[in-house]
């Protein structure tokens, strides 16, 4: 698996006035168009799964603010703008925020269906990728935006949004499938956002980032399976001998 990259993003709420959402969805569509028509359908996937020409792609559309919003709205547009066109440009994107985000599955199972990909490998990588942002990487991120953008020949780039409530910050994780080698080995090509000051213990801050999907962290995963993996009595008796006894005696001696 190949990650493209990470982006730390301002937490905004609100909505998109529709009349933005419209310039964006009818400027997001051709601009797809006109890099699959030019380049092939990897192209775009290739492109979307970078940070750095998403962010540019999402100001392009109209949506030029430093803001967790990009992400939803700019993904959005593009479902709606490209999802009816499928059958010409051969892209569909799946998922969104919230409620949109857990259609994924089902969303993927039916263009399976039409297309004659594999449904369930399909889903099976949908689940893995968002089960490595929330929980292999330990950055104090939770993740609530998904979206899939699945091409019909069954290459597809992932673009997920996780939320730190404490820092008031979202972080974008971006991958794509055109390098596929292990969800749980050097899934990344790079990480992207404000660096945070070392020690500082900030919830999310480099320091206290845990990434049990680097190369390094072989050795950890191999530990965490073991444990998994053996019967819960012995660590349980493992536990109850460094537990410290709740009652001292004390008792009298006598001195020489």
């Amino acid at each position: 698996m190949k990650r493209s990259g990470v982006a730390d993003l301002p937490l905004h709420g609100g909505r998109v006035p529709q009349w933005l959402a419209t310039r964006m969805t009818t400027l997001g569509t051709a601009i797809s168009e006109s890099v699959v028509h030019h380049y092939g359908t990897s192209a775009l996937l290739s492109r979307l799964s970078d940070p750095f020409w998403f962010q540019a792609l999402g100001s392009v559309m109209g949506m030029d603010w430093h803001s967790s919003g990009i992400t939803t709205s700019v993904l959005g547009a593009l479902k709606r703008g490209l999802n009816p066109r499928a059958h010409e440009l051969g892209i569909y994107v799946c998922g969104g925020r919230g409620r949109h985000s857990r259609n994924t599955p089902a969303e993927l199972r039916s263009i399976a269906d039409a297309t004659g990909l594999d449904g369930e490998a399909l889903v099976r990588t949908s689940r893995l990728a968002a089960r490595v942002d929330n929980n292999a990487i330990v950055d104090g991120f939770q993740i609530y935006l998904h979206g899939f953008v699945l091409a019909k020949n069954g290459e597809w780039a992932i673009v997920q949004q996780g939320m730190n409530e404490g820092t008031r910050l979202a972080r974008r994780y971006h991958w794509h499938s055109a390098s596929v080698k292990d969800f749980t080995c050097e899934p990344h090509t790079g990480i992207v956002g404000p660096p945070s000051p070392i020690g500082s213990g900030e919830p999310g801050s480099d320091s206290l980032i845990q990434n049990l999907v680097d190369q390094r962290a072989l050795p950890a995963q191999g530990a965490l399976l073991a444990v998994a993996n053996e019967n819960p009595q012995r660590m349980l008796t493992e536990v109850m001998k460094m537990r410290l006894p709740v009652h001292h005696d004390v008792r009298p001696r006598t001195l020489t």
